[in-house]
């Protein structure tokens, strides 16, 4: 038999990483398009087993425990390693997890990574190192991702399979990667057809991650590049005039187009988006309150914490707390069960 003879009878394996907090719909799209490949040409093509770090249940996002089917030591070895993690991308990435995606990609294996999965594959040193510097994630870290790795290119888009790399962005983004690689390896045609039986149109993987959320307006492009702009200088915000400035128009076309895209003035804007930025940072990384405000342009880590409450009803400190409490469960179920079962 030829190795093209069986490259198309051999499956082609997938082995689909879960850390603790990861998305649960981006598991489920991946691996019910790889099912329907199969089901639908009566053949497996496909193969793919779901992993965890020690072979124990994992909690997902939404708070479901799912059983992996091994352990990141007896995983089989596979074409294709995606890495599924998502409100915790920093503080699990382990040496026990690092070592067999290193070495997997080593090996000339495609190793991607799922909504904020690329932080596990920079911790491991196989990407956003100077050598290769582009990545596509969840929008919602990507300010805490250049603060680690400050020379990455952070790419707009929903995903990028390039060589033997896979990122996306999660979510929906997770089927349109996974039907890349079903056509990479099985067609075109194959790809598209399990696109339809999920009633899913393809989409090119430039797609912006963000719809901007705006009526169908003439300055429609300038309320993004408004936005973007504003997320690209949060440590040290830019002034009205030097908005005005970079967008190559007047202060006072700036105000109202703002005013007509948003319903509020340009600076308001401005520290909405700071404060976004910092909620993510204190939601995804484990950086001091005092350095995610000094992150999103606050001097005075007593201001930030006044205009966060404000926002959000907590402050910097109590929504972490609150936050890093529930998460924590996931990291000891015997623990959650004694929290939860009757004091004998």
């Amino acid at each position: 038999m030829s190795a093209t003879d069986r490259r198309l009878t051999d499956s082609i394996r997938f082995n689909l990483i879960m850390q603790s907090e990861f998305p649960l719909n981006a598991l489920v799209l991946a691996s019910e398009a790889l099912r329907i490949a199969n089901q639908n040409t009566g053949r497996n093509f496909f193969a793919w087993t779901f992993v965890t770090e020690n072979g124990q249940p994992v909690r997902a996002s939404n708070g479901m425990w799912l059983s992996p089917d091994t352990g990141i030591e007896n995983m089989p070895k596979a074409d294709v390693y995606l890495l599924f993690e998502g409100n915790l991308p920093t503080q699990l990435n382990s040496p026990k997890l690092m070592g067999p995606i290193r070495t997997a990609a080593r090996h000339g294996a495609v190793v991607g990574g799922v909504d904020t999965g690329v932080f596990g594959l920079a911790d491991a040193g196989i990407i956003g190192h100077q050598d290769d510097l582009d990545v596509v994630l969840h929008w919602e870290a990507a300010a805490s991702f250049l603060e680690r790795y400050p020379e990455a290119v952070l790419r707009d888009q929903i995903y990028m399979v390039t060589g033997r790399e896979a990122h996306c962005a999660g979510g929906v983004a997770t089927l349109d990667m996974v039907l890349e690689l079903i056509a990479r390896y099985r067609g075109q045609a194959l790809a598209n057809e399990v696109a339809n039986a999920l009633v899913h149109t393809r989409r090119r993987a430039t797609v912006p991650q963000r719809g901007s959320g705006l009526p169908e307006v003439d300055d429609r492009q300038l309320s993004r590049r408004l936005v973007r702009l504003m997320e690209e200088n949060l440590e040290y915000p830019l002034t009205n005039s030097e908005l005005a400035d970079e967008l190559g128009i007047s202060p006072r076309t700036l105000s109202r187009a703002c005013n007509r895209a948003f319903g509020q003035p340009p600076m308001r804007l401005y520290m909405s988006v700071r404060l976004q930025a910092a909620r993510n940072f204190l939601f995804y990384d484990d950086f001091s309150i005092s350095e995610v405000a000094l992150a999103c342009g606050f001097s005075y880590t007593a201001v930030f914490s006044r205009v966060f409450k404000r926002q959000f009803g907590q402050t910097p400190r109590e929504f972490r707390g609150y936050l890093r409490e529930r998460q924590n469960l996931a990291f000891r179920p015997e623990l959650r069960r004694i929290l939860v079962s009757p004091t004998n």
